[in-house]
């Protein structure tokens, strides 16, 4: 699944391929991906005159900052944008699992792409997305100018459930999934199932750098391609080779040799140290 460093890669890669681009026709064959209250014809019609002025992100949400609106785009496991500059460089076989498709006035398209379909897009008025993520109570991003380690050390303190899953939730800060959270544990030398209100002041200073510190660098790389992500422009990332947990079970600690363990814990496949994320509770 697209975690924000991939997000973000995307944002970077549809910015130097989309912007000021004018939208002439849009075709939907998959309606489920579409997020909407009005019919699907009206839909793609609001959207044909719009120029694509700029692109945003909101922990894991793609932003399309369009003349009079906005368009949410929510990859969720495999979905993906591919560009192209004219249409003799689309291939039927590229074409199976696109299922939205933007024509631009120019001739270039912008298709969504997605195996599983689970991916959504979702149109808004320009002054509603405060309201939009204020509703899916999302936590801070996760910078040191927003997320605040005073704030996290006390959410912390009232939540009886494991470090992991808290993480997961995308409440306490946003833009960790399954592969950064590990990460993050490993990195603070903490059990994913350790009881979020049981963390000591220390462990949770630890824990809020290296949660930034982790998503940094793996925006700097441009993602992990752990299966099939590549960037818009193409591109596999690269935070994959510094993994020091996530998809290395049965192979040594890069701390301490012990062979990394891999479980199901709350409902997710973990990766963690036995030695170095000691549960002491």
């Amino acid at each position: 699944m697209p975690e924000l460093p991939e997000v973000e890669t995307v944002r970077k890669g549809l910015e130097q391929l989309v912007i000021n681009k004018t939208i002439a026709k849009v075709f939907v064959t998959w309606p489920r991906i579409i997020t909407t209250d009005m019919s699907l014809d009206q839909w793609q019609h609001e959207l044909e005159g719009q120029t694509i002025k700029q692109m945003g992100r909101r922990g894991k949400y793609l932003i399309f900052h369009l003349s009079d609106c906005l368009l949410i785009s929510h990859l969720r496991m495999e979905g993906k944008y591919i560009y192209y500059p004219d249409e003799e460089r689309i291939l039927p076989e590229n074409t199976k699992h696109t299922h939205v498709r933007f024509l631009f006035e120019d001739g270039s398209q912008l298709h969504y792409h997605d195996v599983r379909k689970f991916g959504r897009i979702e149109r808004i008025a320009q002054n509603d997305l405060s309201l939009y993520f204020e509703k899916k109570k999302l936590g801070p991003e996760p910078i040191a100018e927003e997320f605040n380690l005073e704030i996290f050390r006390q959410q912390l303190k009232v939540i009886k459930k494991a470090i992991k899953p808290a993480l997961l939730e995308q409440k306490l800060v946003v833009g960790l999934g399954n592969i950064y959270v590990d990460e993050t544990l490993f990195r603070a030398k903490i059990h994913p199932a350790m009881p979020a209100n049981q963390l000591n002041d220390a462990q949770v200073e630890i824990l809020h750098q290296e949660i930034i510190a982790v998503l940094s660098e793996a925006v700097i790389a441009g993602g992990s391609t752990i299966r099939t992500y590549k960037n818009s422009l193409g591109e596999a990332g690269k935070f994959q080779q510094v993994l020091a947990v996530y998809g290395r079970q049965d192979l040594p600690c890069v701390i301490c040799g012990t062979l990394i363990t891999k479980i199901q814990f709350a409902q997710r496949g973990t990766h963690y140290c036995p030695n170095c994320q000691r549960l002491s509770v």
